[in-house]
């Protein structure tokens, strides 16, 4: 398993504000697939930074449906 620094994962919440959305529209995107997740012992969703940064850059809320 490759390390990755905490500062390459994202919370759920950290998500939501950079695409302008609510958590739970990043939680349904996650179930949903369209966001790459790992899992902290305690069960929370983390996002790695690059794959957020790739998916602005290429406008992925507009076409979900984010502002």
């Amino acid at each position: 398993m490759d390390y990755l620094p905490h500062s390459t994962l994202l919370t759920t919440a950290e998500v939501a504000r950079i695409f302008r959305v609510g958590p739970r529209t990043v939680h349904r995107w996650a179930v949903a697939g369209k966001l790459s997740t790992i899992r902290t012992m305690g069960g929370h969703r983390r996002y790695y930074r690059h794959e957020i940064e790739a998916l602005v850059r290429n406008g992925f809320a507009t076409q979900e449906g984010g502002s």
